[in-house]
């Protein structure tokens, strides 16, 4: 059965497109069938999975269809491209920006139940074909907006991503707030929170243990994942230039072996804590 998971946070650039397409990664290699939807219009999960596309390969990722011109057309999984074995992406691109003027043309206000079918629209689109993956990573804004509406919609589990400084926390606590009220507002979702990851600023660093001490009395220990992401300049270098992968890419070391582990353990915890 498929499972999707949202990756979120109110606060930007706390790394949640990093974590979610890393996540998805290495669920991948685990051998998961697995999709990431971009579903944020700055694209940076699609720009990410394209550079590793061409680090991999020596050669550009072709999109011949954008996901709002599937969308528009009312069939999305054309615009699905394949990223490597066992991982496809549904791109983004800036075309999605017209993602809520369509949406308001196609369900008036004075429709009954408008907002609702508003929000249900993508996840009509994506259930068509979702049964081909094991797992769908969303990854959304930073905003309240329909994009992270639609996610939230169709997803089964949310991880919050939570970096450890103080915007962070309060954005992740908004989030909280906001996940339990569109949860109480439609009948038709049904989604768990899977937990909470901390990204660490710096590594055993004072107001990083103090956030996370915070993290651990607001949310609740069981809700902290164990594994947390620490920081590593590695991944700076995965954001820039594609994710290395051993055997198909020249630059490998060490820093590779280990964040590679990281983040396969990060994903084993992942499954574990989305088990039905």
């Amino acid at each position: 059965m498929t499972k999707k998971i949202v990756f979120g946070n109110f606060k930007g650039g706390v790394g949640k497109t990093t974590n979610s397409v890393m996540s998805a990664y290495e669920l991948a290699n685990k051998g998961y069938k697995t999709l990431v939807c971009d579903l944020d219009p700055q694209s940076n999960s699609t720009q990410l999975l394209r550079r590793t596309y061409g680090l991999q390969n020596g050669k550009e990722l072709k999109i011949n269809k954008t996901m709002m011109v599937a969308i528009q057309e009312g069939n999305i999984e054309p615009a699905v491209v394949n990223i490597m074995d066992n991982l496809d992406l549904l791109p983004s691109y800036q075309d999605f920006t017209n993602y809520p003027d369509f949406l308001e043309q196609k369900f008036l206000p004075t429709e009954p139940g408008y907002k609702e079918k508003r929000n249900a629209y993508f996840d009509q689109l994506l259930k068509s074909f979702q049964e081909k993956y094991d797992y769908i990573i969303l990854d959304v804004p930073p905003t309240l907006s329909i994009f992270t509406d639609a996610a939230l919609y169709t997803t089964d589990y949310v991880v919050v991503v939570l970096q450890t400084q103080q915007r962070s926390l309060d954005g992740a606590e908004a989030f909280f707030e906001y996940l339990q009220r569109f949860y109480d507002t439609y009948e038709n979702t049904d989604f768990d929170v899977a937990g909470v990851l901390p990204v660490l600023l710096k590594n055993d660093a004072g107001v990083d243990n103090s956030i996370l001490k915070e993290a651990n009395e607001i949310f609740g220990k069981d809700m902290i994942f164990n594994n947390i992401v620490k920081h590593m300049e590695r991944l700076k270098r995965y954001d820039r230039l594609g994710i290395s992968e051993k055997g198909k890419t020249e630059k490998w070391d060490f820093h590779d072996t280990k964040l590679h582990e990281k983040y396969s353990n990060l994903t084993s915890e992942i499954i574990e804590r989305t088990e039905d």
